[in-house]
């Protein structure tokens, strides 16, 4: 057997052996937050926020059953990261939006499906929370229109919630 076929047999198992993990961790993660009390919509970006892991760990396999020699390897992600930071630089609120968002999501009090009320000088906004994505809070008024806040600017302001 050469080299070549060994390596991709080893690739097959790594991506069995991945979708096993994902599935387990899939189905642990979804018992653990039903136990917490998390809204599906919680559940979902909890989802998301695992298999980003678990893809870094394939690619990281990957790269180990490929051979990739780790200067090459190292010049790649030195020049990745380059160009996200310079990006992230030149976007700052997408990184300032995606850090709010998960403070909000875990630590805020808020919960989907709430009526909420945001206090701000210019423009106060009530309404039921339908959804909380990585860079807006969505809020339905009483007249039906969706209302979209960034979550760095909603970080920013007091929310108030009925307590339910």
């Amino acid at each position: 057997m050469t080299t070549f076929e060994k390596q991709i047999i080893e690739t097959f198992v790594l991506f069995g052996i991945a979708i096993v993990i994902k599935l387990l961790v899939r189905k642990s993660v979804r018992q653990l937050l039903r136990k917490i009390d998390f809204e599906i919509k919680q559940q979902q970006l909890t989802q998301r926020i695992v298999n980003l892991f678990l893809s870094l760990f394939v690619l990281t396999a990957l790269a180990g059953i490929w051979n990739i020699e780790r200067e090459q390897l190292f010049v790649f992600l030195t020049s990745a990261i380059t160009v996200v930071g310079i990006g992230f630089f030149a976007q700052w609120s997408i990184l300032s939006n995606i850090t709010s968002s998960l403070l909000l999501f875990f630590y805020h009090p808020m919960k989907i499906g709430q009526r909420i009320h945001v206090l701000d000088k210019e423009y106060n906004v009530e309404g039921q929370l339908t959804d909380i994505s990585f860079f807006f809070l969505y809020i339905k008024n009483d007249e039906g229109h969706l209302i979209t806040i960034p979550t760095s600017v909603a970080l920013q302001k007091t929310i108030l919630t009925n307590g339910n």
